[in-house]
Order: C-alpha cells, then structure tokens, then sequence
C-alpha cells in the first residue's frame, strides 16, 4: 500500500473512531439522563417572560443585524490578521486581492450605514 493511500486510510480510521465516540456518547447520555416530562418545558421562551399577554414583545429585527455585522466584521479580522503576517510572501497580488476584500466589506458597511441599521435606537 502507497503512503498516499495509508495517510487516507488513517484520517478514515480516526474519522470513523470520532463518530462512533459520538454515537456511544449521545446513547450513553439518553440512558443516564432523567426525563421529568413537564408542561411548563414546552412553552416558549423569551428573556424570563411568558409569552403570553402584554409583557411579550420580540425583538427587534435591527439588534439581529447589528449582531451579524458584528460577526461579518470579527470575520474580516480572522482573514486579516494572518494575511498581514505574511505580506511579504504575497506580494503586489496578495496586497490587490486584500484591497478588494475590505472594499467589498466597506461597501457592506456603507449600505447598512445608508440603511441606517447602525443607529442604536
């Protein structure tokens, strides 16, 4: 057998290891869990509220979007920061495609500016 084909049948092995601990681990705790069926479980939940009545509002869609503009932004950081390390090793190439990267993101900046999704109230 070919060392190409033995480090597949290794990753196989561990990948197959891995779903069997899953298995195992997911019966194991079905078995040993209590299970006390109660109604008050399966009522929805909104911040300690019961949505029933007047004291239950949703909230609003804008602090959903600012969160996601919060992780599109966290992800621009991920993607730059290593990119900044090895600069060097990238070159003229690696510096273009990282200015159309951030401008792709700034003109997502700009249209939930323009939409004014970033105004806190």
């Amino acid at each position: 057998m070919s060392d190409f084909l033995r480090s597949y049948l290794t990753v196989g092995i561990f990948a197959l290891l891995a779903v069997i601990m899953v298995a195992l681990m997911l019966t194991l705790a079905s078995v040993l869990r209590p299970e006390r069926p109660q109604k008050q479980k399966y009522i929805s939940y909104e911040s300690g509220v019961d949505p029933v009545g007047e004291g239950w509002s949703q909230s609003r869609l804008r602090y959903y979007l600012f969160g996601l503009l919060f992780v599109m932004f966290d992800v621009e950081a991920v993607f730059i920061f290593p990119w900044a390390t090895r600069l060097e090793t990238y070159g003229v190439f690696g510096l273009v495609e990282m200015a159309i990267f951030i401008f792709i993101l700034a003109l997502g900046l700009f249209y939930a500016w323009r939409k004014r999704v970033l105004q806190w109230v």
